[in-house]
């Protein structure tokens, strides 16, 4: 379960998501943010489940290619090349203000609409990643009986919203003391997105190489 919960926790690398609550702090009006943000983080987290209960619901139907797949060294070598990917992409940058600003448009006053947004956000998120898919594919490929299997998918989705969810809370302190420590880092993060989107990039790199080199080697 530990090496399924090692992809998650790169999978909680999201950018997008961490973008959109430092932006909806900013401009959020006071007492907004500690209404809608908990609402977003509920519904991207209830996206993330669902998808993944899907996922491992086809993973586990496909039991015997998963299983030949995790054990052989193919399994590390695709992680291998996603790293490559995500190198020549952070390498490459880019920009996601506007779509910041798209997301943050229906998000101006809780409601239904808040975690029906979240919701979108983790399906899109976790169908466009490669260590949510891996962590899953190890998930099915495991010796845990079905039953623990299943009931371990909350907790699958809880580790790959970890940082996002601390990011929030640091967040609620922020805008209690803005001019505090974290309060700086926040700002600089702010100021400086671009830079720090790199920087994501390029941890989730190394994680992703390392974790396919140890694949490989064990």
């Amino acid at each position: 379960m530990l090496h399924a919960l090692s992809f998650a926790f790169v999978d909680s690398i999201n950018v997008l998501l961490i973008g959109v609550l430092v932006a909806l702090a900013i401009i959020a009006a006071p007492g907004k943010y500690r209404q809608i943000s908990p609402l977003l983080l509920l519904g991207d987290w209830l996206g993330v489940l669902v998808l993944a209960l899907l996922v491992l619901l086809l993973f586990d139907g496909l039991q015997s290619l998963v299983d030949a797949v995790i054990s052989s060294p193919l399994f590390g070598i695709l992680l291998i090349l996603t790293a490559v990917l995500t190198a020549v992409l952070t390498w490459r940058g880019g920009d996601s203000s506007d779509l910041v600003d798209r997301i943050l448009a229906p998000l101006r006053a809780p409601s239904a609409l808040t975690v029906l947004v979240g919701f979108v956000l983790g399906v899109v998120q976790s169908a466009t990643s490669v260590p949510f898919y891996a962590g899953l594919a190890v998930l099915s490929a495991s010796d845990i009986d079905p039953l623990h299997r299943y009931l371990g998918l909350f907790l699958y989705a809880t580790v790959a919203m970890i940082l996002p969810l601390l990011a929030g809370l640091a967040l609620v302190a922020v805008r209690a003391r803005p001019h505090s420590w974290i309060g700086r880092l926040f700002a600089r993060a702010r100021q400086n997105q671009a830079q720090v989107t790199r920087w994501a990039g390029w941890l989730v790199t190394v994680l992703l190489l390392a974790i396919g080199i140890l694949q490989i080697v064990s």
